[in-house]
């Protein structure tokens, strides 16, 4: 089953299911449930009219997938523009929401160091 070009699994409950969609958490895909008036039961039960109303309901009233990604892009891209705070933090690649650098964020800053060994050498045998 594929909704707005997403592959939806089938051994899943539909409120879990829709979750593979980009901009839909656990809440949205309960508030598109009821919307529907369909009852929680496993994807694969779905019938074509029943999934016809979630696409057609995900179309009319949310953002999701390419177009959201798209927005969000957009929007960092005019926070480094205009060069706010925010958009200073994408630019040096450095956390964003207020983290602490001094320790943490080895990996977002590119200081990934290997963890040593036991520090043994191991022996051939001859």
């Amino acid at each position: 089953m594929r909704i707005s070009g997403v592959n939806i699994p089938d051994n899943k409950k539909i409120n879990i299911a829709l979750t593979y969609l980009y901009g839909i958490g656990p809440s949205i895909a309960g508030q598109i449930l009821t919307a529907t008036k369909i009852a929680d039961k496993k994807a694969k039960d779905l019938t074509t009219d029943e999934i016809g109303k979630i696409q057609s309901y995900i179309e009319k009233n949310l953002k999701t997938e390419g177009s959201l990604r798209q927005e969000v892009k957009q929007n960092i891209e005019r926070l480094k523009e205009i060069k706010s705070y925010v958009g200073i933090r994408h630019i040096r690649r450095l956390p964003v929401h207020g983290q602490r650098t001094k320790t943490n964020s080895r990996t977002i800053r590119g200081n990934v160091r290997k963890t040593a060994g036991s520090g043994k050498r191991k022996v051939d045998l001859k």
